[in-house]
């Protein structure tokens, strides 16, 4: 199963580029001071989700992360601007995040921790006993959002493990609430049988698989659409025709197309990157823009091809 981003050469700590500012705010300011060197500031704009928090429009995956790797990924990606880390009880980091938000020079409350429920913990009781997990992994007494990963409609519990994540939402635990490869017909359920709407659902996409019907959902629902894959499998959508001519017109690289594109249609992304020089990459993104001919041609490249699996069929614990 394929997530968040394409990259997987080792990690080796470099000194970011610099990137312009956003016009646009909201915005959270990735800077670190320290008594040896000064990085690079970065004005990271953000959203408003549907319960008045603010989510960075762009995070950073450790999908595939090395957990030996990920304290020391994360906190380079902290150094490079990023305010907005993603994880998963499946990834098996959580522990290594933790261990790099402790050791960053950044607040805690300056950061927006996301974390997701693994299938096999679906249910009240075991939703409940999981974030505890996740929690302590995380060392942390609170995380700003927690997905249920995949509703697995056959096993048929998520709205059940919904109303745990009310719980926790409600006891200050998780700041906000959302699920994760959620199709139209799930989230109505949710909103049919319990009380508080998703403030996020985070699902595959990119040019490949555009995922209009479900981003037109949630946009008409007030749910922030978040993007894992942005950049698909990587080396193919990056070295399609249409996306290479974009990147020579703007003279930019292959992946900061793709991910303007995202925003430009108010997704939210979290691009994965080892490489400390493709981590501040991918935040360079704000000083440019695509114009409607631009976001035409890539239109064009919707072709429903998924890197995981089908949510309405994908059910394994």
């Amino acid at each position: 199963m394929n997530e968040e981003g394409h990259e997987t050469t080792a990690l080796t700590i470099a000194a970011p580029t610099a990137c312009c500012r956003s016009p646009s705010p909201p915005r959270l300011t990735g800077a670190i001071q320290r008594k040896d060197k000064a990085v690079t500031e970065i004005d990271i704009p953000s959203v408003e989700l549907n319960n008045g928090q603010s989510m960075p429009k762009v995070g950073y995956g450790v999908f595939q992360v090395p957990p030996p790797e990920t304290a020391v990924a994360v906190k380079a990606a902290i150094e490079a601007g990023y305010r907005s880390i993603d994880t998963a009880t499946l990834y098996g980091n959580e522990s290594g995040v933790g261990q790099a938000i402790a050791e960053s020079d950044v607040p805690r409350e300056e950061l927006f921790l996301t974390t997701k429920l693994w299938n096999d913990a679906h249910g009240y009781d075991a939703t409940l006993k999981a974030f505890d997990q996740s929690l302590a992994e995380l060392g942390t007494d609170y995380v700003d959002l927690y997905l249920i990963h995949w509703p697995m409609p056959k096993v048929d519990l998520y709205v059940e493990t919904w109303k745990a994540f009310e719980r926790i939402h409600s006891e200050g635990r998780a700041k906000a609430i959302g699920v994760s490869n959620f199709q139209p017909a799930h989230l109505d359920r949710l909103a049919e049988e319990s009380g508080i709407v998703p403030a996020v659902n985070q699902i595959e996409a990119h040019p490949y698989l555009q995922q209009r019907e479900a981003r037109e959902y949630d946009a008409a629902h007030g749910i922030v659409t978040e993007a894992w894959s942005p950049l698909a499998k990587g080396g193919t959508l990056l070295a399609d025709p249409a996306v290479t001519r974009l990147a020579e017109k703007h003279g930019r690289t292959a992946a900061q197309i793709v991910l303007r594109w995202h925003l430009q249609l108010d997704n939210v992304i979290i691009p994965k990157s080892v490489t400390p020089s493709r981590m501040a990459e991918n935040l360079q993104l704000f000083d440019f823009s695509l114009d409607d001919a631009d976001m035409a041609a890539l239109a064009e490249l919707d072709r429903g091809e998924r890197t995981g699996p089908d949510p309405d069929t994908f059910n394994r614990r």
